[in-house]
């Protein structure tokens, strides 16, 4: 690679930027955000060598381009992309959810190479300025078939994100959303709830609230003050595992709430020991260190 591009410079393209130059310092950094800002705060950051508002002529000379904008830009980005030649040239994206992707791209692109991809990745901050050049350093990248791409295309990511400091594995775009939906979309989805709940509490309550904040309710807060223009693409682009997903939840929800109606403490104990273990076993694995 001697030229990469990168499309949306937040969190996760500010964090590729900043490895990349640690990599190798002759990369050539493409960047491109329609905020004048964010390429401002790029270029005192010195995180690429070239700085554009939209995408242009340049772009041809890259061998990856990565999408690291919100899904919502995806189909304008598609379009634009498609206006130029790109045989060289591999796309990627790091989108948390990849069928309604999938679909865009392959009704858009055309003689474009495709890769979808995921990084685990992230942190609630988001901007240039906070990105982190060991963000992806031990987290999983997950990659995806697609009609836009072959065998060796994805090797070629999973390569790049290998050198980025991940652990890959490729699998199927419906099996990405499923564990998506349970693992990081509901639980999102959940944290904007319940803060928001408490937010329309009365005054004085809402203000004890705060103080008293157990680390139950911290670690909500931190969740929900992710990116809410991310949050609300992903919601919309993997709805239909998200609802899926939600309404099982719904289903075991009410198990409990009726289990407290009835004072059945053995049902509680059950399920409070049952999810104790899945814990155990998340630490066991290496996921959480703390």
């Amino acid at each position: 690679m001697k030229f990469i591009t990168i499309i949306g410079v937040g969190l996760i393209g500010s964090s590729i930027a900043r490895k990349f130059k640690t990599i190798d310092g002759k990369i050539k950094i493409n960047i491109i955000d329609n905020s004048k800002e964010n390429l401002e705060k790029s270029k005192l950051l010195k995180l690429g060598n070239t700085f554009c508002l939209d995408i242009d002529k340049k772009i041809e000379e890259s061998d990856i381009i990565f999408i690291c904008t919100p899904i919502s830009s995806y189909e304008q980005i598609f379009y634009k992309l498609n206006k130029f030649d790109l045989s060289n040239a591999i796309i990627s994206d790091v989108g948390s959810s990849k069928v309604k992707i999938i679909e865009l791209a392959e009704s858009i692109l055309k003689n474009k190479i495709f890769v979808p991809g995921h990084p685990i990745a992230g942190t609630e901050k988001s901007g240039p300025e906070n990105g982190l050049g060991d963000l992806f350093k031990d987290k999983w990248f997950i990659s995806t078939n697609c009609k836009l791409c072959n065998e060796k295309n994805i090797e070629d990511i999973n390569l790049i994100w290998k050198k980025l400091g991940s652990k890959t594995i490729t699998m199927k775009s419906k099996d990405h959303d499923s564990i998506m939906a349970i693992t990081s979309h509901i639980p999102h989805l959940i944290a904007f709830n319940i803060v928001g709940t408490a937010s329309d509490l009365e005054e004085d309550i809402k203000s004890e609230v705060i103080k008293f904040s157990a680390s139950g309710f911290r670690d909500f807060t931190r969740i929900a003050s992710s990116d809410p223009v991310m949050w609300r693409d992903i919601m919309l682009s993997n709805k239909d595992e998200i609802i899926s997903l939600f309404e099982k939840f719904n289903n075991d929800l009410k198990q409990i709430l009726d289990a407290i109606k009835k004072d059945d403490g053995d049902f509680l104990e059950k399920k409070f020991k049952k999810t104790r273990e899945i814990r155990e076993k998340i630490i066991e694995a290496g996921l959480d260190k703390n």
